[in-house]
């Protein structure tokens, strides 16, 4: 064989080698990207930007404690001292004091907390209190509206919560039972504690939440 096709066939060699060694460092990142997206797979995803944090929608847990829901100090520990006796109430979130999240994830689960005279309380009442205070579902038993008023009521010379939907009051002295208006039952009430000034989740809700027709 003369010089010339042994350095055509030597060079050809070459490339078939370099092909196959460029062919395999393919097959590889192939596979590797493979085993990559496979392992991915089984990775918890993170929270979204907007999406409710796991736990945000869950009925209020014993030893949740409890934040405001609104105004200048929302999403701040609630204590004893923010709460006048005599009301007016004010609205919460309850919140895992473990991780932190407020459970905000559903609107049935924002409360009304106010302070009231002990002595004006009746006994289940005042049972399910702490020194007065008293936590109740924000949310109307009628129609699901909010409850957001504390007014005199129709009925007696007494302050009450109103749902100004359909003018439902409920009585918080006796475990929020409707004195006036369309409401079907009581608003659903939650046992409280208080350990170092803050306000903590005793119990789950006793009775149901929500409204009994749509609004």
């Amino acid at each position: 064989m003369s010089n010339g096709s042994s350095n055509i066939a030597s060079s050809f060699s070459d490339n078939i080698a370099e092909a196959e060694s460029r062919a395999e460092q393919t097959r590889r990142a192939l596979l590797l990207g493979a085993l990559a997206t496979t392992a991915c797979l089984g990775c918890s995803a993170p929270v979204r930007a907007g999406e409710d944090p796991p736990g945000s929608d869950e009925r209020p847990q014993k030893g949740d404690v409890l934040v405001f829901s609104e105004g200048d100090r929302e999403g701040k520990l609630i204590t004893a001292a923010d709460l006048p006796r005599g009301g007016p109430p004010v609205h919460a979130w309850p919140q895992d004091p473990k991780t932190s999240v407020v459970r905000s994830g559903s609107r049935l689960n924002e409360l009304l907390i106010v302070n009231l005279d002990p002595a004006s309380l009746d006994d289940a009442t005042r049972a399910r209190a702490v020194d007065g205070i008293l936590a109740y579902s924000a949310i109307c038993a009628h129609a699901g509206c909010p409850v957001t008023a504390w007014v005199k009521s129709d009925v007696g010379d007494i302050e009450v919560f109103k749902c100004m939907c359909h003018n439902s009051e409920y009585d918080p002295r006796a475990g929020a039972q409707v004195v006036f208006g369309p409401a079907p039952r009581r608003l659903a009430a939650l046992p409280l504690a208080l350990a170092g000034g803050s306000l903590s989740v005793a119990g789950g809700f006793v009775g149901k939440v929500g409204g009994a027709q749509p609004g």
